[in-house]
Order: C-alpha cells, then sequence, then structure tokens
C-alpha cells in the first residue's frame, strides 16, 4: 500500500516538474519587446499664446431718424462707399392726427393773442404820442405784442415739423438720413415703406442703416485665466485669418479686460488689438480670426518630443527611459523649460547622445504588410 502511493506520488511530481519546465520554455521563447528610440536635438523654441475671436471695424455707427415716419427713399445699398454728409435714405412723415389738431388749434389760439396784442399796442401808442400814458406803460405794451408775435410764429412752426418733419426753408431737414462717417455700407435692415421710430431719450429708434470704416480693423477674442498673465499690452502680435488662407496680419496688443468671464465653467479673459489691414485685402467685418502670442523663444535649446515624456504618479515630475548598453531602459528624472506644443526644452537630465524610449513598441511594417496582403 505504502509502495503504491510512493508511486502515485512520483507520477504526481514528474508531470508537474514536466509542466514546471515547459513553462519556463516557453516564457523564454516569447518575442523580446522591441521599443523604438529617438534622441535630444537641438532647435528653437516659440511659446505662444492663441486667442480666438472675429475682427470687426473700430469705428462702425448706426444711423437712426431724428423723427418718425415711413421710409420713403433708400438711395444706397449693402456694401457701397459713401462720404460723411452722403444721403443716405429719406423719410417721409405721417404725422399724428391729434398732434396736427392740437397744433391748428394753437396757432388759432396764438393768433387772437397777437392780433389782440396788436391792437392794444396801437391804440396805446397813440395815446403815448399823445402823452396821455406814462412811457412804461407804451414799452410794456410793446413786450406784450413781441411775445404773442413770437408764440404765434412758433405755433406755425410747431405745425409745419408735425405735418412735414422740417420747417419749410430749413437747411436742415430731418427727413434726410446722412452718414455721418465715411466708410462701407455693412447693413440695411429697412426697406422702402417700412415704419420707423425716431430716436429719443426713451426709445433707441429705428437703424436705418450700419456703417463702419473698414481701413481700421480691431481684433476681439477671449484667452483662458491660465494664460491672461502672461500677456503684456503694447506687445506686437498676428493675427490669421482662415477665410483668407490663413494669411497673416501684423497687429498690436491694446487692452487686456481687468475683469473675467465665466464661461462653460472657465474664466475668459476678453482681448483686443489693433490689425494693419491692407487696402488690397477684401476684409469683411466678422470674420473668424486666432490671434498667436509670442510670450517666450529661445534659440539653438536641446529639446525632445513632448510625447516622450512620462510623469510620475505620486511627484507629478517628469522623467524619461534611457536605453542602456545591455539592451535595458533606465529611469532619469528630468528638468523641463518651455514647450511649443511638440517639443520641450530638456534643462537637465537628459545628454545629446542619449536614446530615449517611445512608448509604443516598434511595429515590423513588412510582417504587418505581409499580414493585411495574406488576409486580403
Amino acid at each position: 500500500m505504502n509502495k503504491t502511493i510512493k508511486i502515485i506520488l512520483g507520477i504526481v511530481l514528474l508531470i508537474l516538474f514536466v509542466f514546471v519546465l515547459k513553462y519556463f520554455k516557453d516564457s523564454n521563447a516569447k518575442d523580446i519587446i522591441d521599443y523604438k528610440t529617438e534622441s535630444p536635438f537641438y532647435t528653437s523654441l516659440d511659446t505662444k499664446i492663441v486667442a480666438t475671436g472675429k475682427l470687426n471695424p473700430e469705428e462702425e455707427i448706426e444711423l437712426k431718424p431724428q423723427i418718425s415716419g415711413i421710409v420713403d427713399k433708400i438711395l444706397v445699398e449693402e456694401g457701397d462707399l459713401v462720404q460723411k454728409g452722403d444721403l443716405i435714405a429719406k423719410i417721409r412723415v405721417v404725422p399724428n392726427e391729434q398732434a396736427l389738431v392740437s397744433a391748428q388749434s394753437r396757432i388759432k389760439t396764438t393768433k387772437f393773442t397777437y392780433d389782440n396784442a396788436k391792437t392794444l399796442f396801437n391804440r396805446n401808442k397813440a395815446l403815448y404820442e399823445k402823452g396821455v400814458i406814462s412811457r412804461q406803460d407804451f414799452e410794456n405794451n410793446e413786450l406784450s405784442l413781441n411775445q404773442a408775435e413770437e408764440g404765434y410764429l412758433q405755433a406755425q412752426n410747431d405745425y409745419q415739423i408735425i405735418k412735414q418733419g422740417s420747417i419749410s426753408g430749413g437747411g436742415s431737414a430731418n427727413t434726410n438720413i446722412v452718414a455721418q462717417i465715411s466708410g462701407t455700407i455693412l447693413q440695411i435692415p429697412v426697406r422702402e415703406g417700412d415704419q420707423v421710430i425716431q430716436s429719443n431719450n426713451f426709445n433707441a429708434g429705428t437703424t436705418i442703416a450700419t456703417i463702419a470704416d473698414m481701413r481700421q480693423m480691431i481684433f476681439e477674442g477671449k484667452v483662458d485665466e491660465s494664460e491672461v498673465g502672461k500677456l503684456e499690452e503694447g506687445k506686437a502680435i498676428s493675427v490669421v485669418l482662415g477665410a483668407l488662407d490663413e494669411k497673416e496680419f501684423p497687429a498690436k496688443l491694446t487692452f487686456v479686460a481687468p475683469k473675467g468671464i465665466e464661461e462653460n465653467g472657465a474664466v475668459q479673459f476678453v482681448v483686443k488689438a489693433d490689425v494693419a489691414v491692407e487696402s488690397s485685402s477684401m476684409i469683411r467685418a466678422g470674420y473668424s480670426a486666432n490671434a498667436e502670442i509670442e510670450v517666450a523663444s529661445k534659440d539653438s535649446v536641446l529639446v525632445v518630443k513632448e510625447a516622450l515624456l512620462q510623469f510620475n504618479r505620486i511627484t507629478e515630475k517628469p522623467y524619461v527611459e534611457i536605453l542602456k548598453t545591455d539592451g535595458d531602459f533606465v529611469i532619469k528624472n528630468v528638468e523641463i523649460g518651455i514647450s511649443d506644443g511638440v517639443n520641450v526644452e530638456i534643462i537637465e537630465g537628459v545628454l545629446l547622445s542619449d536614446e530615449i524610449k517611445v512608448w509604443n513598441k516598434a511595429i515590423d511594417e513588412n510582417n504587418e504588410d505581409e499580414e493585411n496582403n495574406d488576409e486580403e
């Protein structure tokens, strides 16, 4: 019985020994993972902040009527170039019937007052010449006549303004909408026959046309709070217009907002820049634009590709894996400087001759192509 048990245990141990040998054999037979390596190199680095925004005219005004009425005629079209003082549109006044009746009544009332004052003046004038009344009484009658005449003329003028929009024979009619600056007609939101409302203290009024000087453009964009501290007003920047095949225009940063605006959980700061626009460029208001602001620049610095960096999970400090002569990799902590998003400056920790591990293993392109061909 004991002999049988010993035989069975011996067979089991032999089988286990065979499996262990096979396991180590298979493990050693596996292909060694081959990693690509890349070396540091010298280059120039430019660190930039990119602000997204739009290109808008620096001077843009809206023309509004000074009197309510109907658009009688529009003399320009969107895109036309106009000079200051050019006639843009004409307004036909549609008088308020109640106001017109009140103005007519006021004319009659002031006419009665004027006629009565004139009669009294003529009577007192004769009495004054005969020495019946004093000079002061005569001058008081003369003053009353003048006041009555002025009131009568004012009532007539009010009636003309209500009825026609201006005093007949006046040099400047409120019904004429003229350009206040020289520039380009950007928009005409009304059409002939539309009703418009005058601009006053209680109403912004109806916009007849929008005019802007397209020779003076500004960039308006936003930057993140993490980058706004690097900006300086007066700095030269570049504005890139995607609509014009990524054409660059020189610009000057003129404004950085002192207060941020929260958008989608992030704080953004408004920036503005004066853009030098070429007269030959067909610039349109509202073009999307990117402002590239250079904040740091270094020439001939040792760099590696930023993708080669790894970061310690605890200390969050960067490191790379450098290839040794025996084929293994050793971890080396590095001190980094500025980055342009692709390459990063290495201040300390890596030599020009070092070979740095690329995270992804190398793939035999020939074998991959053969496998693809076999599948086809």
